[in-house]
């Protein structure tokens, strides 16, 4: 029998770990729209998200392994990765674009395209993992939350903002953003980050097992609400950029 490596970097599901070529992961409420939905990606030929194998015999979801490196942490990324994350993202978009899994949305979304759940082949970002989050939904609430955690940052160290928003820019063209759709980008990235901040906050509220320590999500509160100050004192300067 194969040896099972845990796997790291999931913050909510925990149990992942790798056998082989296959990933298994416990089961969750959303596994049975997450094996439907990556199997229409499968024969919608996109090839950005691991296949679903079935079960074994822990009862536990089989996915394929994609070969590759996933960031352990946010960073600073060039324009050229931006640029893959936008395009990729509209991939997957498109896949379930007008499909029976998005029901009477555009789309299926992601709802978590960050660099953490990111396969990167050498430099580039090819392929998205962890679809337990994913719903049907608008568009933007991806494209708002891939600008947000892949351009934008509020450290001291961070690229001024005007750079952060050439980026969020050039996401929007890789992506393949229409004029009405980046009129409400700025809107949609500071939705998921005050989405963000009270996800942790109900998590601190809430009833264990924990996702994370207290003091953990306390810091997580703390910076996606820190984010939304950062991207809201600069609304203009990403606004123009988008229209420049």
């Amino acid at each position: 029998m194969e040896s099972e490596v845990p796997l790291a970097g999931g913050r909510i599901t925990q149990g992942v770990v790798r056998v082989g070529n296959t990933v298994r992961r416990p089961v969750t409420a959303s596994s049975p729209f997450v094996a439907e939905l990556l199997g229409h990606l499968e024969r919608q030929g996109f090839a950005g998200a691991p296949r679903h194998l079935g079960s074994d015999e822990a009862g536990r979801d089989v996915f394929s392994y994609l070969p590759g490196w996933v960031p352990a942490r946010f960073q600073r990324w060039n324009d050229p990765q931006v640029a893959a994350a936008g395009a990729l993202l509209r991939g997957l978009h498109d896949a379930t674009r007008g499909g029976r899994l998005a029901g009477r949305h555009p789309v299926v979304c992601h709802h978590d395209p960050g660099p953490n759940n990111a396969v990167f082949s050498g430099d580039v970002p090819v392929a998205f993992i962890d679809f337990d989050t994913a719903a049907p939904g608008d568009p933007l609430e991806d494209v708002g939350y891939m600008a947000w955690t892949w351009c934008v940052s509020s450290k001291p160290d961070a690229p001024p903002a005007s750079a952060q928003a050439a980026q969020v820019c050039l996401l929007a063209d890789a992506y393949g953003l229409d004029v009405p759709s980046r009129a409400r980008l700025v809107d949609a990235m500071l939705d998921r980050q005050a989405r963000n901040a009270r996800w942790w906050r109900n998590r601190l509220a809430g009833p264990g097992p924990r996702v994370a320590d207290d003091h953990q999500i306390a810091e997580r509160i703390h910076w996606s609400e820190r984010e939304h100050a950062h991207t809201a004192a600069h609304r203009e300067t990403f606004t123009t950029a988008l229209f420049g």
